[in-house]
């Protein structure tokens, strides 16, 4: 994923810069990308970066006229319109549509940090203070990782970038392996990895003379939990004039932008309210290999009312060809902060790159707007995991019970989004530029201000649909939620969907062991064409025990596998066969199992 990297120390040259290089070609997964490094020796900074040609965070550093204030940026920041025109009236060059204006923000305000709007990280270098700056988003969302040595301190986009100066890191945290099998994220800023942690949101941490100096932060929550509720109505309006405002912005630029638009009502929302010119905005939507499913459906109708042209990326037999090399890929990238059940991300990714280089998506909408939990912890399998590991697993339970004390919204968006989601968007910011206007810092600090939710409440999303453009209000979601009231058998249609929903998860991930016996007996009927593929584009436990039952087999039993620590053999031995077999249903086991398998032989083994 594109980033920067670097080092600060008091060591000299010699010693920092073959480092900082071989930082820099750790992240440096495609052809397309651009790279560089900038060093102030007096300073002690050593800094490279890694960004997609033509992107935001293309060529840098960027300097001020006078060449005192540095800085490496990635990642992106949506300014207040005018931004741009008013440096250059201040005499400051700066051309609209890229980052050249956050060094003059420094400039006119120090504290410039807490003003920026965005997904970002960078280091900003003030040789008149003898000061260098490392700092991230108010969310934590466009990570950072560091390590604290005693001869220097490290940073950067990707673990692997540490690990590839620091290989004494490459052991395991227990605490977040359990995590990961139990939740399938790691949470509090920790890594897979001991002594690697995340930057925490909104951290401006200071170093002088080649030492951290001071661990500041520019923002905090609590700044916003504070603001009084508003009631139903002016929350309304004030949350329709935030988002209807502030989402042109997510559409500049100099590269072409495209929409994911699904069955939902987050990506619809968007639409409702841009209104592009015709045939202006290129649409596409995911799609799977048995039929087209509700989010096609509903997508296609999107398209055609707003007139932009739509297309279907298909997850189908050219993926599970290919799905070892991409499973291994995403385990590299991601580093194991995400399961191989979103390897398809990747794949997908790949393909809306040739569309579009920039992805509007309507990620973290229902989370921010309803606190939608995306996650929890699961108890594993009995007798799977050794008992060592089991402690760790239960440890994860309490730490989860703990984070979900916080304020809803704070939960929504400054720890479930950056510890549940920075997997998938790793994945995807490989090949695209990803944009968000749900995670607008007026918007979230509006939502703060919502009134308590009173049971029978319209969703408010439906409302904001209507208001921006009746006709996408008159659509049911894929789930048969809003349309129009009065549409005949709509009451029906809704329940239908609904229990279509429900029977595929229940056939596939959710299929109780009594069932897949009974649904192996029965075969060759070929049962799972009546529920596959109405919602979903993934069918792991289909595919598990027929198209990927060899690579299955290949990676579990192999005898690396089977003699991890924190594995029980036998009962590692039971789920392949038992799966692979299609009498018994392991889906989420194996998911867990082939990451964790992966992510020894990519970074732990031989070290």
């Amino acid at each position: 994923m594109p980033g920067i990297v670097g080092l600060i120390t008091k060591r000299p040259r010699d010693w920092a810069e073959p480092q900082l290089q071989r930082m820099v070609d750790a992240l440096r997964h495609e052809s397309f990308y651009e790279a560089g490094t900038w060093i102030d020796e007096s300073l002690g900074v050593y800094v490279g970066w890694v960004a997609r040609k033509n992107s935001f965070g293309d060529a840098m550093p960027l300097r001020n006229e006078t060449g005192d204030i540095v800085l490496t940026f990635s990642g992106e920041e949506f300014p207040e319109p005018g931004t741009a025109s008013r440096l250059k009236q201040n005499g400051h060059g700066v051309e609209p549509g890229g980052p050249g204006h956050l060094v003059h923000l420094y400039e006119e305000n120090q504290n410039f940090l807490s003003g920026l709007n965005g997904r970002f990280h960078g280091l900003l270098v003030d040789r008149t203070g003898a000061t260098a700056t490392l700092f991230n988003d108010r969310y934590g969302m466009h990570r950072l990782y560091f390590h604290e040595a005693n001869d220097a301190f490290y940073f950067a986009a990707e673990a692997k970038a540490i690990l590839a100066v620091r290989p004494e890191l490459r052991a395991a945290d227990a605490q977040s392996v359990g995590e990961f099998i139990s939740c399938g994220s790691i949470l509090e800023d920790r890594t897979l990895f001991k002594n690697i942690h995340s930057l925490p949101s909104g951290s401006a941490w200071i170093f002088r003379g080649g030492a951290l100096e001071q661990k500041n932060r520019y923002f905090q929550p609590k700044q916003w939990e504070q603001q009084e509720p508003l009631d139903s109505e002016s929350y309304y309006e004030q949350l329709r004039e935030v988002f209807s405002r502030n989402l042109p912005r997510y559409f500049n630029g100099r590269e072409q932008v495209g929409m994911t638009v699904t069955g939902g009502m987050d990506t619809r929302m968007i639409m409702a309210w841009r209104k592009p010119a015709r045939n202006s905005l290129p649409c596409y939507t995911f799609g799977g290999m048995f039929r087209d499913c509700e989010d096609v459906l509903v997508a296609r109708k999107v398209a055609k009312i707003c007139e932009q042209p739509h297309t279907v990326i298909s997850v189908g037999d050219d993926y599970l060809a290919r799905f070892p090399q991409y499973a291994e890929r995403s385990m590299y990238i991601s580093e194991g902060s995400v399961d191989i059940s979103r390897t398809s991300d990747l794949y997908v990714s790949e393909q809306a790159r040739q569309i579009a280089p920039v992805k509007v998506v309507g990620t973290y909408g229902s989370e921010i707007i309803r606190q939608a939990v995306m996650f929890k912890p699961m108890e594993p399998m009995p007798g799977l995991f050794h008992p060592e590991v089991l402690k760790s697993v239960r440890q994860a339970a309490v730490t989860f019970a703990a984070i979900r004390r916080a304020h809803p919204t704070t939960f929504a968006a400054f720890l479930q989004s950056p510890w549940h989601h920075h997997g998938v968007l790793a994945l995807e910011q490989t090949h695209l530029t990803v944009r968000s206007p749900y995670l607008d810092n007026d918007f979230v600090q509006t939502v703060y201000r919502a009134p308590k939710p009173v049971a029978g409440d319209i969703d408010i999303r439906l409302r904001l649909i209507r208001d921006g453009n009746s006709a996408l209000g008159s659509i049911p979601s894929d789930r048969g939620i809003g349309g129009d009231p009065g549409r005949l058998f709509a009451a029906a249609s809704r329940g239908l969907l609904e229990f279509t929903f429900k029977a595929e998860y229940a056939y596939d991930y959710g299929m109780p062991q009594w069932l897949a016996q009974i649904d192996h007996a029965f075969s060759r009927l070929h049962l799972e064409r009546l529920f596959l593929g109405r919602h979903k584009l993934l069918h792991y436990r289909l595919w598990f025990s027929n198209a990927l039952s060899g690579y299955v087999r290949e990676i579990l039993l192999d005898p690396r596998a089977l003699s991890r620590p924190y594995v029980e053999r036998k009962a590692l031995e039971t789920v392949v066969r038992g799966h692979v077999n299609g009498n018994r249903n392991y889906t989420s086991e194996i998911h867990k199992l082939i990451s964790l398998e992966l992510v020894h032989r990519l970074f732990l083994d031989g070290n």
